[in-house]
């Protein structure tokens, strides 16, 4: 049940399956209820799986939030333009995932410091690039079961996935909740201090040990046994809901 909030200095968004509706936008409602925080005093920073550069136009609609965690925690921004954290993949096992997703039937891509690459156009020399997340996508469950039990093996990964049919491959330790550690110890918080709100098992982290954690309505079953709270979906303006409850027990 909700509780007082009274103590929460910062929000932590999601982006897709939870500030973002199922066609890549951001509501009226959810604009709204970020522009109402935001004039409390409450800030409000976005923590995703994507690429910096996928980021920035949605930062610019919710008026430029003080942090960006992206790729997982693989990178944190100040203000667009300042690096603050980068987590790299050892190339060796960057190597031997590539290797392995390209001789199945399997959708993957990959994250360097400087684009996304897909098949076809991944670059010869792998180890001229510093990568941050791989990614594996299939709706054959036996298939992505056969992925996730081999690289839950390697102890160097941190592996989760952003929705119900792909796997994410980060550094290890590199999550979510790490990253917001290192936004609210720049800010002069705790964790306690945060409400975190998300979909999918790479939000699981951030939603466990933040102050206050939210499961979206269309969220992964597990995601929703770690949450203090479930809001509505996605394209019901999830985001919202929680946001507003949050201004109204303050």
């Amino acid at each position: 049940m909700i509780k007082n909030l009274s103590h929460i200095k910062l929000i932590a968004l999601d982006m897709d399956g939870t500030l973002l509706d199922d066609k890549g936008g951001v509501s009226p409602a959810n604009i709204k209820a970020i522009q109402a925080v935001k004039q409390q005093g409450i800030d409000v920073v976005l923590s995703t799986g994507r690429f910096i550069n996928e980021v920035t136009d949605f930062a610019e609609i919710i008026e430029n939030p003080s942090f960006l965690i992206t790729a997982n925690g693989g990178e944190i921004w100040k203000d667009f333009n300042q690096l603050i954290e980068r987590h790299i993949i050892p190339i060796d096992l960057i190597e031997w995932i590539f290797d392995l997703a390209a001789k199945s039937e399997a959708k993957y891509w990959g994250m360097t410091t400087e684009n996304l690459y897909y098949p076809g156009g991944f670059p010869e020399c792998l180890h001229a690039y510093e990568w941050l997340k791989f990614g594996l996508e299939t709706p054959n469950d036996n298939l992505r079961r056969n992925f996730w039990e081999k690289l839950i093996k390697i102890k160097e990964l941190e592996v989760t996935n952003s929705n119900f049919i792909n796997i994410e491959i980060n550094a290890k330790g590199v999550n979510k909740a790490k990253a917001l550690k290192t936004v609210c110890k720049l800010k002069g918080i705790s964790l306690d201090n945060v409400l975190a709100v998300g979909d999918s098992l790479n939000d699981i982290s951030m939603i466990k040990e933040s102050g206050y954690g939210v499961a979206m309505g269309n969220a992964q079953p597990d995601v929703k046994k770690a949450a203090d709270w479930i809001t509505e979906s996605n394209i019901k303006d999830g985001v919202a809901q929680i946001l507003d409850k949050l201004i109204n027990s303050s």
